[in-house]
């Protein structure tokens, strides 16, 4: 079997269908060495790079920066690395030249100069690959694209396919099996109402959040800070998020030691300038139909089939216009909507409720969770490029 034998840009749901798992197994048994690109509907970029069918590292994503500085953290504790000092030991880098990316070169340099064993490497690998997968399963659909690069060679212990896949999925599964599922790690909890959490907790525990719940640090960094695992810190936040007390948003990568990062980067390629559109609804038809039409018409689309998982990939994104079933199982457009109008950074998003009916209750009700609009399906794709039009031109809830 061959490379080329692996039909490219074919969907799949990461740890929830078989033929994910059968196609890196794949790669593995034709001992394929390369890069696997994985890319998700709102255009995040996550890069493998793999030599004889074993994974050598993993890049890209929301935080890539961030990611591996606190992986060094955990695992490299050490190191005392600041920006002069990592700058100096890329003066050398040459990303055209280099086969993967400056974070694998410093690991490879650090090895060589004993800085870091090769016991710390491996464990900080595993960890980073776990990290990016976990990330694509939270994407939940992603479409591949492989590369073949025969010149690929390892420098560093590399990471068994099965393994990394059997780690992250347990990790997936008890994320997901908790009360946590819709929110991502890479959100950042700050403090909205200092005075009633402190009314709720003890001095001490008030005194840690304050310090630690300032809106820069993500939650696997807290986690890091804290020594504890990222779904213990998660799950101990959960009552304070709910009751509005503490926010998750989301927050910039840390700034790249590497001038031209897009370069070697696919996640940080200059996206476009266009508004993004996002649209939550459980019919992969209605997705698929408002996917085509917002690409086609040059708009940014994110498509959302899940209501469980559209606030915490809402917050992350930041769309311009959002579009929301009001029907779905387990939740509905209602309650999404007055949800993301507690938070400040929507307050002011046009939220079009989308629905079969068009009763004057369900029209009273849109608007008193703060609706900005309300279409009939099935959808034309006139009035919705007018409503979208007409809201972005308005800049602000209401009409």
């Amino acid at each position: 079997m061959t490379v080329k034998s692996i039909k490219p840009n074919v969907s799949f749901s990461l740890f929830t269908a078989s033929k994910q798992v059968q196609f890196i197994q794949t790669l593995k048994r034709i001992r394929f060495s390369g890069h696997l690109i994985l890319t998700s509907p709102d255009q995040q970029k996550w890069l493998f790079f793999l030599c004889d069918g074993h994974l050598m590292y993993a890049m890209g994503g929301t935080h890539p920066v961030r990611r591996w500085l606190r992986n060094i953290a955990t695992h490299s504790p050490q190191l005392t690395l600041d920006r002069l000092t990592i700058q100096r030991d890329l003066s050398e880098f040459n990303q055209a030249n280099c086969q993967t990316s400056w974070q694998y070169y410093l690991l490879s340099l650090w090895v060589k100069q004993q800085k870091i064993t090769p016991e710390q490497t491996k464990n900080l690998i595993q960890s980073v690959i776990t990290e990016v997968l976990f990330d694509i399963a939270h994407a939940k659909q992603t479409t591949y694209q492989i590369k073949q690069d025969n010149t690929l060679s390892t420098q560093l212990p590399v990471v068994d396919v099965e393994m990394a896949i059997a780690q992250t999925d347990k990790l997936w599964q008890a994320w997901h099996h908790d009360l946590v599922a819709e929110y991502s790690p890479n959100l950042a909890p700050v403090i909205r109402q200092p005075k009633a959490l402190e009314a709720r907790t003890s001095e001490a525990v008030y005194h840690l959040l304050s310090k630690l719940l300032d809106g820069k640090h993500t939650l696997r960094d807290v986690a890091v800070q804290m020594k504890r695992d990222v779904l213990q810190v998660t799950r101990s936040l959960l009552p304070y998020i709910r009751w509005g007390l503490v926010e998750l948003i989301s927050i910039p990568d840390l700034p790249s030691p590497v001038k031209q990062e897009s370069s070697e980067n696919p996640s940080t390629t200059t996206q476009s300038t266009q508004p993004l559109i996002a649209c939550v609804d459980d019919s992969p038809l209605v997705c698929h139909t408002m996917e085509k039409l917002l690409t086609a018409s040059g708009y940014r689309s994110l498509v959302i089939d899940d209501g469980l998982r559209a606030i915490a990939l809402v917050i992350a994104r930041k769309p311009d216009v959002i579009f929301l079933d009001l029907v779905m199982p387990n939740t509905n457009g209602y309650e999404i909507c007055a949800k993301l109008r507690k938070l400040q950074a929507f307050q002011t998003t046009p939220i079009v409720i989308l629905t079969g009916k068009d009763g004057i209750v369900d029209r009273v009700r849109a608007k008193l969770v703060g609706a900005s609009d309300f279409l009939n399906k099935p959808i034309d794709a006139g009035t919705v490029l007018n409503v979208i039009s007409k809201h972005l031109k308005q800049g602000v809830v209401g009409h």
